[in-house]
């Protein structure tokens, strides 16, 4: 029998901040690139063994992420792992347009993963960021993909996904979330 806090407990014990820290809450600062091109290189690492860790521990159906803040490191970073094809790194990632169409779906987050809430998100993102040279970058995400590079883009601004939630929603345990092992449906009208 799973006990309540399992997965949260899992979690925190792989090396992921969980709710509560301070470091989840506060806008994270922004690399100066390319001259702390090491240090991010160095936080991107990081991320990537957090993300390999969770992939242990955890099948993730939908994709995943990790921001800098999730491993208490508070720098402007995350990586997005999508299904299919490459990582992604957002170096200094600011969202430039969104698209009007929206969607609502239920996220989890690895650092409260014993619930899920249900959040309207944008169905596709404009993503400016950079690279470890300083080049900008710029990127248009959509569907699935929008949505994970928003959570994570939320997490960098110290903003957690119970806040993006529909005014009055709750979030659901995840003995009641039906959506384990599924992906994001996407189609024509939603």
């Amino acid at each position: 029998m799973t006990t309540p806090f399992a997965a949260s407990s899992t979690m925190k014990s792989i090396g992921i901040v969980q709710e509560g820290d301070p470091v989840l809450t506060q806008p994270a600062r922004s690399f100066d690139l390319p001259r702390e091109a090491q240090a991010a290189r160095e936080v991107v690492a990081a991320l990537h063994a957090a993300a390999d860790r969770a992939a242990k521990v955890h099948t993730f159906s939908k994709g995943m992420g990790v921001a800098a803040p999730q491993v208490g490191i508070a720098r402007r970073v995350a990586i997005v792992r999508p299904l299919d094809g490459d990582a992604i790194v957002l170096l200094n990632p600011t969202v430039v347009d969104a698209s009007t169409e929206v969607d609502e779906q239920y996220e989890g987050c690895l650092s409260f993963f014993d619930v899920r809430g249900k959040v309207p998100r944008p169905r596709a993102l404009r993503v400016e960021y950079q690279d470890f040279d300083g080049q900008a970058r710029m990127t248009t995400f959509t569907d699935g993909l929008a949505r994970l590079v928003a959570h994570e883009l939320d997490h960098l601004d110290g903003v957690l996904y119970v806040a993006r939630m529909t005014p009055g929603a709750e979030v659901i345990t995840v003995a009641e979330y039906k959506g384990t092992g599924q992906g994001w449906q996407y189609g024509e009208g939603q």
